[in-house]
């Protein structure tokens, strides 16, 4: 281990060069973290890095396509030689794949969507849980959204209803059960995991339609990353409290 601080806290954000990712990343900075910027380009997560240097935030860029399995290992390896261990993994990068009624969808980009929104985190969860371990109290949050509630996506009423995207909906549902399944594994340990909802935020996601900034979108994120020894696990939060599942 390299890190001349073993009580600093590594944070690693994916999808870290933009959008809710970057905010989260500086968010985390701000409050004495090392931040991890994961990019799949990583010179646009230098750049970024730059940029929070200039406002004394500790940062590093990783290379990372969370989609690519030897880019995940090649982080955590990184990831420990550096540093010997992870306190905060935050599950941000996402896509939307698709756009039609559900009965239209092609169903090959409903897999893209769950490739990157699912099993990118699943498998970020599993090869970095050694490292969170080492951690005295690690944190993963995954960044999922309002449109993947079922009570919400079940309710004419709420302002979710109108919103039918196969691919992004119901793989942000299918997140929030990977929240739940793992909290379930690692309840009893120092780990807590929670999904967070950002909001409508104007991002390259969504062609920057959102109400909402992304500094508001990193709100929930941070706190839920940031969360005291008796704070929730396997739960489901936007800025103002829980969220129906």
């Amino acid at each position: 281990m390299t890190s001349s601080n073993a009580s600093v806290k590594i944070a690693l954000i994916t999808g870290a060069n933009k959008g809710i990712g970057k905010e989260i990343a500086r968010g985390l900075g701000r409050k004495g973290y090392t931040v991890l910027v994961g990019s799949r380009d990583e010179k646009k997560g230098e750049v970024v890095v730059s940029e929070f240097k200039k406002e004394d935030i500790q940062a590093y860029a990783v290379p990372l396509e969370v989609t690519d399995e030897a880019s995940i290992l090649s982080a955590a390896k990184w990831v420990e030689s550096k540093f010997g261990k992870l306190d905060v993994l935050v599950n941000n990068a996402g896509i939307v794949t698709d756009n039609t009624k559900p009965s239209e969808a092609d169903l090959s980009l409903v897999k893209k969507a769950y490739d990157t929104n699912v099993f990118a985190p699943i498998r970020l969860i599993q090869v970095f849980l050694p490292l969170l371990k080492k951690s005295e109290a690690g944190r993963i949050v995954n960044v999922s959204s309002g449109l993947g509630s079922l009570t919400h996506a079940s309710d004419p009423n709420s302002p979710y209803y109108a919103v039918n995207i196969l691919g992004y909906c119901t793989s942000k549902t299918a997140l929030n059960a990977v929240t739940v399944h793992f909290a379930k594994e690692l309840r009893g340990t120092s780990i807590k995991i929670n999904s967070a909802c950002p909001g409508h935020c104007s991002t390259d996601l969504n062609g920057h339609s959102g109400p909402r900034t992304p500094e508001q979108g990193a709100i929930s994120p941070v706190r839920l990353a940031t969360l005291s020894a008796d704070g929730p696990s396997g739960k489901f939060f936007n800025e103002d409290g829980p969220i129906e599942w």
